[in-house]
């Protein structure tokens, strides 16, 4: 038996290693961050999602982009993640329609209170994974993103999809003209349990990748023995943290807030679980460079999430989000993170 195992480590390693001589590694350039595998332009990445494809079919009234990301220059992140993407277009509990003519902004913003709903100290979500699907991603809108560095983010519910995925990417996508590719087997928002799948989503995908790869994790499962399987398996990096699955309740009714009754918690409120799990990762002897992401939304807080152990940074909601009438200061907002950026491809993290 133990010999047994003994050779199954071998293979792993062995074809981790395989996978690695396919992998561009190119000394960076000045000014650039290597994360093993990973080339970032600097330590500030956006997450999955709050950008939608990386640009937008439309000005007013487009679903899937930030309107403050109209004011800060994308291309200056160290890498800008993708929705989540699908072998097929998904619905989700919402569309994947992302142009919308100003008069049928009504009926967007209705769409949205079923799914995004602003709470204590964060925002709830239930998008369902709602995209465009893989190969029209890279049809329509992969190509108007070439000044930026990007992540695709991708999700799928079994080992074979994301075999698919991967050699769909591989295919339109020439090794090292992305930072990475995201496996996001942790999505709380498509009613799924990825516990099941993770280790063969791992061990087969993995491998077939010509892109390094990310796992994103979870706070709500076992965070720590998914990033043992992620370095097992040949993972090159890892994002922490996914939302945190919550519940609202309308105090009349009793009836959920969002149309899926669960959604996932971001924003300023997840930040300390976020720190947490940086540091639980780390003092567990975890050695993959982490990308954290968590209510992230000054330099202080970047700073914060480098003491806890990350390797960069990540902002989502609690940067691009913003009340109806909030958005109305975006250019006040998008300020605030140009400033953030600015002082990031400054910094200089402390040797550990």
């Amino acid at each position: 038996m133990k010999a047994q195992i003994a050779a199954k480590q071998e293979d792993i390693v062995s074809v981790a290693q395989e996978r690695n001589l396919r992998l561009v590694r190119d000394e960076p350039r000045p000014g650039q961050v290597r994360l093993g595998d990973i080339t970032l332009r600097n330590r500030l990445v956006t997450s999955s999602s709050l950008l939608g494809y990386g640009v937008a079919n439309a000005k007013v009234a487009a679903y899937g982009m930030s309107p403050i990301s109209q004011f800060v220059p994308l291309e200056r992140f160290g890498a800008v993640t993708t929705r989540t993407l699908t072998v097929e277009p998904r619905e989700g509990h919402f569309t994947t329609r992302d142009q919308w003519a100003l008069h049928e902004l009504p009926g967007l913003l209705k769409r949205y209170g079923r799914v995004l709903r602003q709470v204590e100290g964060g925002w709830l979500n239930a998008f369902g994974w709602c995209n465009v699907g893989i190969e029209a991603y890279l049809r329509d809108y992969y190509p108007r993103t070439r000044e930026q560095n990007r992540i695709i983010s991708v999700g799928g519910f079994s080992a074979e999809e994301f075999v698919t995925l991967v050699d769909t990417i591989n295919a339109a996508v020439p090794a090292g003209e992305i930072a990475a590719v995201e496996f996001n087997v942790s999505c709380h928002n498509v009613n799924f349990d990825f516990n099941a799948i993770i280790e063969s989503v791992l061990s087969e995908a993995v491998p077939r990748s010509n892109h390094p790869v990310i796992l994103k994790l979870s706070p709500d499962y076992d965070y720590l023995a998914h990033a043992r399987l992620a370095a097992r398996h040949g993972v090159s990096a890892l994002t922490a943290i996914n939302t945190v699955k919550a519940l609202r309740l309308d105090p009349q009714t009793g009836t959920p807030l969002l149309q899926n009754g669960f959604g996932g918690l971001s924003g300023r409120a997840i930040k300390p679980i976020g720190l947490r799990v940086v540091s639980e990762l780390r003092d567990a002897g975890v050695r993959l460079p982490i990308i954290a992401t968590g209510g992230i939304r000054s330099f202080d807080d970047c700073r914060e999430y480098f003491w806890a152990g990350a390797d960069a940074v990540s902002l989502g909601s609690a940067s691009w989000f913003a009340s109806y009438p909030g958005y109305a200061l975006s250019p006040i907002h998008a300020a605030r993170i140009r400033s953030v950026l600015r002082r990031i491809e400054r910094y200089q993290p402390p040797a550990r």
